[in-house]
């Protein structure tokens, strides 16, 4: 950043991928700029804390790229500062010249079937949020204590589900899974899962990565159907099939495999072409009825034909929507986005991530998206006549905002690996108020 140049004042509003990457395109970029990464939560990476699974280190790794943007001059962390509640939408807009949404998906799709009541359903969101010990999650330990589970949804998240549900102590042990939430899962008397989704299996949006582990876990095997595996992955468009050829592989492996006949005592069931309609029970849940379907030019139509599967525990993982509290951004209520023209949402206000496109793709399919928008503000030439940094310091101070800077979370982050042990790279802070104490200076 140029000292003798004006900076473009930007407030970037959610601070996972989406909105680190929207980061490091505006500092790579020649114009100034100033730039705060404002986060609802004490801690910064979004997703990449809250959502990825924690058995899946590796991908946390990304971490790196993102904390060396929070080195950049340019760029300040403000955590804890909850949009809505600490500041409005408007009061952004007429604090920086740029406003960045990178709020992603928050809110869990509904089924709208009977009995999403009982105790026993619990949504995606709920789900991930306990195993990754988010701030105000459920303690579901009394939910998971059940003999069978079924997980609706073909995407990464309910394969995420299902495996954290099918592995052992020994497995766990190396991840950063909340350890209430792996004592729970471990003491529960689970002996089969199922991953049901709607469409066949040319259609689910799982990756093979996530696929493949079920052929990895120690006490617990796939079962497949070899009736509904394709021999073949004819009708597939062409972008898409050497993905899925790789699914189809595996999936045929773990057919030939006869999981059912497995000793290993958890069997984890791939169900395919088959739709919830009502999830059975008075007060708890005690099995799911579905409907079975047909596919016809990519798409699910139903047969008539049902069936039930015995289950007291049931997750629905059929995807994520943007949410806005009243007074906060324009939402596409049918797309469940941020409205938005190409990430455009009205002049000086951008939307990155989920919110701009929905919940697609990876981790680093942010990065191009983050660029395509940033592109768009620069040659918007939105004008520098705003107070930004300093006008959110001195609104924030007039209502007693606690805050989080970087240096905080590094003392948070400090305290957290410190407290891993046995192979467990950390153990997260489930309370806010912890946190904020934790990132006092010694």
């Amino acid at each position: 950043m140029s000292d003798d140049k004006p900076a473009r004042t930007i407030a970037i509003v959610g601070a996972g991928p989406a909105g680190f990457y929207a980061a490091d395109a505006l500092v790579r970029k020649p114009e100034a700029c100033r730039i705060d990464i404002i986060d609802r939560l004490p801690t910064p990476y979004g997703l990449v804390r809250a959502g990825v699974a924690p058995d899946h280190q590796s991908t946390k790794n990304v971490v790196r790229v993102y904390d060396r943007i929070l080195k950049n001059d340019a760029v300040r962390l403000i955590g804890n500062v909850a949009l809505g509640r600490d500041v409005t939408y408007d009061e952004l807009k007429s604090l920086y010249d740029v406003v960045i949404l990178a709020l992603g998906a928050q809110s869990p799709r509904q089924l709208s079937i009977p009995g999403e009541s009982l105790f026993g359903v619990v949504d995606c969101t709920g789900f991930v949020n306990w195993y990754n010990a988010v701030p105000g999650a459920l303690d579901l330990a009394k939910e998971v204590n059940a003999n069978a589970a079924v997980v609706v949804g073909n995407g990464n998240v309910a394969l995420d589900i299902a495996r954290l549900l099918a592995k052992t102590p020994a497995e766990m042990d190396q991840s950063d899974i909340d350890p209430g939430a792996a004592q729970a899962i471990t003491d529960a008397p689970l002996t089969d899962i199922y991953v049901v989704g709607r469409r066949g299996p040319m259609q689910a949006s799982f990756t093979s990565p996530e696929l493949s582990e079920f052929g990895e876990l120690a006490e617990a095997a796939p079962v497949v159907d070899a009736a509904v595996v394709p021999e073949t992955t004819e009708g597939v468009p062409d972008d898409q099939k050497p993905k899925k050829e790789k699914n189809l592989r595996i999936l045929k492996e773990f057919a030939a495999g006869d999981g059912a006949a497995d000793p290993r005592p958890v069997k984890v069931h791939l169900v395919f072409c088959a739709s919830p309609v009502e999830i059975l029970g008075d007060e708890r849940v005690t099995g799911v009825r579905f409907e079975r379907n047909r596919i016809e030019d990519g798409r699910a139509v139903p047969t008539g034909e049902t069936f039930e599967i015995d289950a007291q525990l049931f997750v629905s993982a059929i995807g994520y929507r943007s949410s806005s509290e009243e007074g906060g951004p324009p939402i596409d209520d049918a797309r469940g986005t941020v409205k938005n023209e190409n990430g455009r949402v009205e002049p000086g206000v951008y939307v990155v991530g989920w919110a701009r496109r929905g919940p697609t793709g990876v981790i680093g399919t942010n990065r191009n998206d983050a660029r395509e928008v940033v592109d768009q503000i620069i040659d918007d030439k939105v004008a520098i006549s705003k107070p930004g940094p300093e006008g959110l310091d001195a609104l924030l101070a007039e209502r007693a905002a606690v805050t989080t800077s970087y240096e905080d979370w590094q003392r948070i982050d400090e305290a957290e690996l410190a407290a891993g042990s046995g192979g467990r790279p950390r153990v997260k802070f489930t309370r806010i108020d912890d946190m904020i104490e934790a990132a006092k200076p010694d």
